[in-house]
């Protein structure tokens, strides 16, 4: 189905054909049109217009306002102030707008006309090492960005750039060799996760007590590294024991964050070693890249060292070995000609962001990136305790994540058992909603703080019933639910007829914005207004439900038909708000 003309484009589209109508000369004109408590919607733009073309704002507002037609769409309009216009809207108008949203599986959001290849870069663990709370946000982030780049119509490539390769692996690998049977355990059952990640973390520490330890055994360590930076058949397939051990761990993680993680997305730094020596040869080649104190760098005027000596991008080590930024640049490479990426969106944490920025300027002079390809760091900030301090344990070691995210839902089943009784839910709903509403609760605390800023990991809030979390949009339309369920025999129809009641006006052009929105989120990629407007769709439910009776007291029948249509297209706008952003909607809560 075509996609639905929100009544704020509508409206524009009306005042800027008045506009060009009343002032040729200007050409196309913005009317800078936005959502006001004055009205339903201001026009701004026709000051800075009148003042380009020497004339009376107020009295080219009064021409524009007699050149729209009225009736269909706009109710009234009233100039105010220097030539501001305050515009309001038919209810027929609304409602016919949301009856057509209602019409289509997706809400009337439109798909991208000429879609691109995004190829994005996020949820990067370590193999053999354990994840912490600092990979919450690269793969939570990372996972709500594509499914709401996939619903806008946009090619979606994922990529899990996980390290897999790199010195500390000849130490692994080696120990490995010597005690042959550290990673032996039995799979299966739900636990394997946990019994993967331990071996692994007994072989680390062993393995690094040696190494710190034994001479011999660091020695033998060290050609260990360079046989399988050789490709050593016998080096490479332990090293693959040790990717594969790590995989059944983090999918074990991801299965927790309710996020689907497929073997194909995932592709570590070893997956470009057959191209590193051929991307610097290219920088060499090129020019791109010069040899300085025997190592292959990339200057920049801008990017200097505390000494205020040029800093460089160090592609390839005066020792023959590759940094990562020959990794980097060798993905960009693959991304770019073999999966004809035309956006790459990288999420990492703010602190890289000088690496990427030396990473992706070189990209750009070796012509890897131009006009039709770039390049974006989303980047995040730090996850917080609720001290305002980097978030350790009590003993000052780095939160695991498994641990953050099996309180969240112990807190959440807690909070779903207290209200059980009164809907009746049996102890598998209880288990299930409370998996829904801890990790739903974690995720967004996430995304509704902008992603570069710092937040506050604290448990209490997020499952809070109040405030701004989850939860409370959870029960709102679990709530929502409740009231189709029992709305017997009731028809739920659109009634462009009626006269709507001021909290039925505000839900229903809040109900209207959600295309918008999604295109907004989608091209800065900001979740957190997602997360925004979401919250603000439950709010204004919350207080359509005080004001507007549903089912008692018993309104006419036409405004019950046309309240049940508003309360439907609430739930169905919630429930693919939250699908986006990764978290589920329990039916009862």
């Amino acid at each position: 189905m075509a996609s639905v003309h929100s009544l704020a484009s509508t409206v524009n589209q009306r005042v800027a054909d008045a506009l060009s109508a009343a002032l040729p000369e200007a050409g196309a004109a913005d009317p800078l049109l936005r959502r006001s408590d004055r009205a339903d919607f201001q026009a701004n733009g026709i000051l800075a217009l009148a003042k380009k073309a020497k004339a009376n704002p107020r009295e080219l507002a009064t021409t524009v306002v007699a050149g729209l037609p009225a009736g269909d769409v706009i109710k009234e309009i009233e100039v105010s102030g220097p030539g501001f216009l305050n515009i309001t809207v038919t209810d027929r108008a609304i409602i016919d707008t949301l009856a057509a949203r209602a019409a289509d599986a997706r809400l009337g959001v439109p798909v991208a006309e000429q879609p691109g290849t995004t190829v994005i870069d996020y949820a990067q663990p370590n193999v053999a090492k354990e994840m912490h709370v600092g990979h919450l946000r690269s793969a939570v982030i990372g996972a709500a960005m594509v499914e709401i780049l996939e619903f806008t119509g946009e090619k979606v490539v994922r990529r899990h750039h996980i390290g897999d390769w790199g010195t500390q692996f000849g130490m692994l690998i080696q120990y490995l060799t010597e005690h042959p049977h550290e990673l032996d355990h039995q799979h299966g059952g739900p636990e394997e996760g946990e019994a993967a990640m331990s071996s692994l973390n007994r072989l680390y520490k062993a393995s690094r007590v040696l190494f710190d330890s034994d001479e011999e055994f660091k020695a033998r360590s060290r050609d260990r590294v360079v046989a399988l930076q050789a490709g050593d058949p016998e080096t490479l397939a332990l090293w693959q024991r040790f990717v594969d051990e790590s995989k059944i761990y983090f999918y074990s993680v991801f299965d927790k964050l309710d996020m689907e993680i497929h073997d194909e997305d995932v592709v570590g730094e070893s997956g470009y070693n057959a191209m590193l020596e051929e991307t610097c040869q290219i920088l060499e080649d090129t020019g791109v890249a010069v040899r300085s104190d025997g190592a292959l760098c990339v200057f920049f005027d801008d990017v200097k060292g505390p000494d205020g000596k040029p800093s460089p991008l160090i592609v390839k080590k005066s020792n023959g070995g590759y940094g990562y930024a020959a990794t980097d640049l060798s993905a960009i490479r693959d991304r770019v000609t073999n999966l004809g990426a035309s956006t790459l969106v990288y999420v990492v944490d703010a602190r890289q962001s000088l690496h990427f920025k030396m990473v992706f300027e070189t990209a750009r002079r070796a012509g890897w990136l131009n006009e039709d390809v770039h390049a974006v760091q989303l980047a995040f900030g730090t996850v917080l305790g609720k001290d305002g301090k980097p978030f350790k344990t009590r003993e000052g070691e780095t939160v695991r994540l498994v641990d953050l995210l099996d309180e969240a839902v112990d807190r959440a089943t807690a909070v779903v058992r207290s209200k059980a009784d009164k809907v009746g839910l049996t102890e598998q709903e209880i288990v299930e909603n409370g998996r829904y509403v801890g990790i739903g609760a974690v995720k967004y605390a996430d995304l509704s703080t902008s992603a570069s800023r710092d937040y506050k990991f604290d448990l209490d809030q997020m499952v809070s019933l109040n405030g701004d979390t989850s939860v409370y949009l959870q029960y709102a339309y679990a709530r929502i639910q409740s009231i189709l369920r029992n709305a017997g025999d009731r028809k739920l129809a659109a009634h462009p007829e009626l006269e709507l009641a001021p909290a039925e006006r505000a839900l229903g052009l809040h109900l209207d914005q959600f295309g918008e929105t999604l295109a907004e989120v989608a091209a800065a990629y900001e979740p957190h207004k997602l997360t925004a407007y979401l919250y603000q769709l439950a709010s204004l439910y919350t207080t359509f439900y005080d004001q507007c009776p549903v089912i008692k007291p018993e309104p006419a029948p036409d405004v019950a038909e046309n309240r049940l249509f508003l309360c439907d297209l609430t739930a169905r706008t919630l429930h693919q708000g939250m699908a986006l952003l990764g978290i589920r909607t329990p039916e009862r809560l």
